[in-house]
């Protein structure tokens, strides 16, 4: 049988139907974006964490205030988690807001203290352009109308104050908070504003969140070739970059998980078409400027920028081929990543052993299953002892995931790079492509690896 039954969870048999073994000429998708099954020690994150930590908090210029107890803030910038750089330097990611619910506010309701929060906070930022406020677990559960405060403080003053209900508990992993930020992003914020000019060029970068600067090395290429950028979503993006978004000719989209939603509510409403791209390596960034610049007509212009890029970094990335050809690499990211970049790996003339996302759906298992070599496992949302017998097991190189997995692989003997919030990126285009390589090169053969009793 091509599902198969990992050894460690014999305890739980249901996670055979989320665990699969390539076979050449079938398609079997392992079961994906269901609960959790009791017993199953999952590292999701929750449905508040997929909204306020991907979607929602990348933007620049508002005041990200998280309702709840304490220890939900702690999902911002100080748990290290994602690195979402932007312009805004003086303010963006160098604060943290929270309402801090308490017992006695869980009792008596926390609109009160909500309403003061937001009030206190824009009186020391009155600068900002507005206050995203997310729901957390306790909210959901107490009853909070969070829309009339937001409501109310938004007419005090003066900016919008944009309630997410995103509570933690709600869906199945942190998916459907990418889905809530989308959905409450596209009604209160898109088609709000309009831009002082358009141009029959204007394009929107949709999925990218700005990892290490991703978007600084991405937008180059497109201005190169004679595009402007109306609107990134939601890296280095302020709300009126949002407003302004629905006047574009073209969404590009890069995350092919987390923007789909408001892609297709663009598209529903303004008829503003999209074209799903993958920004990473040679090929498929080469493809995706391609595409781009045959929307509108530009092909020989993408042509010149693919051929100066490619020529910067082609002599060492086969430098980086020759010295990774044959090393085994297991791939465990959130969901489009890990499709994305199996193609990297074989660019670098890298064999995948195994793939597997946090909150995947149905179509990016197909297209990892698409992509992928027989034999080598897909499973979906491995735990931490699954993944211990992954690396025993299967012995990769090399073990691409993200901070949460980093020392149970150091623990292993396996080199890791961390492929959530990077090691040394941006990874995305052909620069970042170059920074990934010697990323990977220089951990699969760090000497460290050689002192390491018992490495798996």
């Amino acid at each position: 049988m091509p599902l198969t039954l990992l050894e460690c969870d014999k305890p739980i048999p249901e996670r055979e139907k989320h665990t699969y073994i390539k076979k050449s000429g079938e398609c079997i998708v392992p079961m994906c974006n269901v609960q959790t099954t009791p017993g199953d020690l999952t590292e999701r994150g929750c449905t508040y964490a997929g909204c306020m930590g991907v979607v929602g908090g990348p933007v620049k210029d508002v005041i990200h205030l998280v309702h709840g107890p304490i220890g939900c803030a702690f999902y911002t910038w100080g748990g290290g988690r994602r690195q979402n750089l932007s312009d805004n330097t003086q303010f963006h990611r160098k604060y943290c807001f929270s309402t801090s619910m308490q017992e006695a506010n869980i009792i008596f309701g926390g609109e009160q203290k909500l309403h003061k929060a937001i009030l206190e906070a824009y009186e020391r930022f009155p600068d900002v352009n507005g206050v995203f406020v997310y729901a957390t677990c306790v909210i959901g559960l107490i009853g909070d109308d969070i829309n009339n405060v937001c409501k109310q403080a938004s007419k005090e003053i003066g900016v919008p104050v944009i309630p997410f209900s995103c509570e933690g508990f709600r869906g199945v992993s942190q998916s459907l908070g990418h889905h809530i930020a989308n959905d409450v992003i596209f009604e209160h914020i898109v088609g709000t504003k309009e831009p002082d000019e358009v141009t029959p060029y204007d394009i929107n970068i949709i999925g990218d969140y700005n990892i290490q600067g991703d978007l600084w090395i991405i937008a180059p290429l497109f201005e190169a070739m004679g595009l402007r950028i109306l609107c990134t979503f939601t890296g280095n993006a302020s709300i009126d970059d949002l407003a302004m978004a629905h006047r574009a000719k073209l969404n590009v989209m890069h995350c092919q998980r987390s923007t789909p939603y408001i892609c297709q509510l663009m598209e529903e409403k303004y008829e503003l078409p999209y074209m799903p791209v993958s920004l990473f390596g040679i090929e498929q960034t080469s493809k995706a400027l391609r595409d781009v610049a045959s929307f509108f007509g530009l092909e020989d212009k993408a042509e010149e920028v693919i051929e100066s890029e490619v020529a910067k970094i082609l002599p060492e990335i086969e430098y980086y081929k020759e010295q990774l050809r044959g090393k085994r690499v297991f791939i465990y990211q959130g969901a489009p990543r890990a499709w994305h970049w199996i193609k990297l790996m074989e660019e670098l003339g890298m064999e995948v052993v195994g793939a597997a996302t946090t909150f995947g759906h149905t179509d990016d298992y197909e297209k990892i299953i698409e992509r992928i070599g027989d034999g080598a496992l897909v499973i979906d949302n491995p735990n931490s002892v699954e993944l211990r017998e992954i690396l025993i097991g299967y012995k990769p190189d090399l073990f691409i995931s993200g901070l949460k997995e980093k020392f149970l692989a150091y623990k292993l003997g396996v080199a890791f790079v961390n492929g959530h919030s990077y090691e040394r990126g941006p990874y995305a285009v052909y620069s970042g492509f170059l920074k990934f390589a010697k990323d990977i090169h220089t951990t699969i053969n760090h000497p460290v690896w050689k002192l390491i009793e018992g490495r798996a």
